[in-house]
């Protein structure tokens, strides 16, 4: 028998209902780590069933592009020695403390970036090749690329979070027309790709990116500024929609194809909000939003890493590319002393100095990346392993030799665990093989098995 007061019953039962409603008002403001204790004990079953974008732990597997511009010395980058007991020397002697989560990986190549019969343009195809693995168009007006692997895996896996995938960039001006020999400037400044006529804009501003993520505002107030965004986006949908139908009457055919066309546009935007609605209010990083892009390279580079590293952490998405630069990108290295543009050196006509000057470039943006690794080591996921445990990195260039304008045997890193699935600590050369069989390995272990070939492909490369 209950001999409590049930006055003192109430009590209880509303004080309970307060510290609910304080947790769930707590989790949607902070960004809180995924707690294992509160996954499904599924997740963590010893089977690896085929799972979209997800480890055998049952944590979330993410994969990430990274590309440097204009190619590398190929006599500083290649390490000494055989698969295991190479030596990381000149170019890549920054990921010696990163050693065990790398493979280096050679004799891969995007033949389709070559010329043949297109002539000049090798900064174009370096960038629209290198995820895709087709033969772009030369146009400056008729865009055809093709659908980029990253795309190819985010249709599959998009789903399961906010956001199917993220585009960033350190492209600060971007033009338009006519880029390279005649190639278009989508060409020049893209390397994701939706479909073949349709690049996915990367982003270059870091509050942008971090807005888009996590909502507008000062901590504590993002989650509630992004509802309210989405209720004034809902109701100006509405309205829209009204005025439509009781256009819809009074239009002729062709007036009445172009509005459907329209309204197609507005119902692919309330799909998004509804989508955003189910997820609900986003995460809450305890962190300062970024006041925008950054004076020096270094931090720009550094705090869009980051931007990625937290999209990773809050399982906001678990597909992203980033632009480093395009290639061509003529940026000078201040910073580092060196003031001649970087393409302008890519030409280098094997002069020592300016071989010199580009190895250091090369190794710069080696240093960025190998921080961004040991931050994703420092990250514990949800089953306990690491976020660069669970992650796979491709960092490298559609270009090989910037001096030649070569795209086979391309200077390629691939980083992290892949929940397991991926072997680091080796020196791997494939010998001639196309990139693009590399790409459906990757999509295999995302639980994308579907595509029979991609791009260029040959087959399945395996021994990763």
């Amino acid at each position: 028998m209950n001999t409590r007061h049930p006055t003192a019953t109430l009590r209880e039962q509303v004080a309970l209902m307060n510290r609910r409603r304080f947790l769930k008002g707590l989790g949607a403001c902070i960004a809180l780590p995924a707690m294992g204790s509160l996954l499904p004990t599924r997740l963590f079953a010893a089977a690896a069933a085929a799972q979209l974008a997800t480890t055998a732990t049952g944590a979330p597997l993410r994969t990430a592009f990274v590309m440097f511009p204009n190619g590398a010395i190929p006599a500083h980058w290649w390490p000494a020695g055989g698969l295991t007991d190479f030596a990381l020397q000149g170019t890549l002697a920054p990921l010696e403390a990163m050693r065990s989560h790398i493979q280096v990986l050679g004799g891969l190549e995007q033949a389709n970036a070559n010329a043949g019969n297109d002539g000049g343009g090798d900064h174009a195809r370096g960038n629209a090749v290198f995820l895709t693995g087709v033969r772009i168009n030369k146009s400056a007006t008729d865009v055809r690329a093709g659908v980029s692997i990253d795309q190819a895996i985010a249709k599959e896996v998009g789903h399961l979070t906010r956001f199917p995938s993220l585009e960033l960039t350190c492209d600060l001006n971007r033009k338009s027309a006519d880029c390279d020999s005649g190639y278009s400037c989508a060409y020049q400044y893209n390397i994701s790709w939706q479909s073949p006529t349709t690049p996915m804009t990367p982003e270059n501003n870091p509050r942008l990116v971090f807005e888009r993520l996590f909502g507008a505002g000062e901590h504590g107030h993002r989650a509630e500024n992004a509802l309210r965004r989405m209720q004034e986006r809902r109701s100006v949908l509405d309205s829209v929609m009204d005025d439509a139908k009781r256009m819809q009457g009074r239009l002729d055919f062709s007036d009445r194809e172009k509005l459907d066309q329209y309204l197609t546009g507005i119902r692919d935007i309330e799909v998004r909000i509804e989508k955003a609605e189910k997820f609900g209010a986003g995460p809450d990083p305890v962190v300062a939003t970024p006041t925008g892009i950054p004076a020096t390279h270094f931090e720009y580079v550094q705090l869009m890493y980051d931007m990625m590293l937290l999209a990773f952490q809050t399982d906001s998405t678990r597909v992203a590319t980033f632009v480093l630069g395009h290639d061509g990108d003529n940026r000078s290295f201040g910073e580092i002393g060196i003031t001649e543009g970087h393409h302008d050196l890519s030409h280098h006509q094997n002069n020592a100095e300016r071989v010199a000057k580009v190895a250091q470039i090369d190794r710069w943006y080696v240093e960025q990346f190998t921080k961004f690794l040991a931050k994703m080591d420092q990250v514990k996921d949800v089953d306990g392993n690491t976020l660069l445990h669970n992650s796979r990195i491709l960092y490298g260039s559609g270009n090989a030799d910037g001096n030649r304008h070569t795209h086979e045997n391309l200077p390629l890193i691939l980083a992290g665990g892949g929940g397991g699935l991926l072997h680091g600590g080796r020196y791997v050369d494939h010998g001639s093989k196309p990139l693009s069989n590399l790409f459906l390995d990757l999509a295999d272990q995302a639980g994308v098995t579907s595509l029979e070939r991609f791009g260029d492909s040959t087959g399945r490369l395996g021994n990763t």
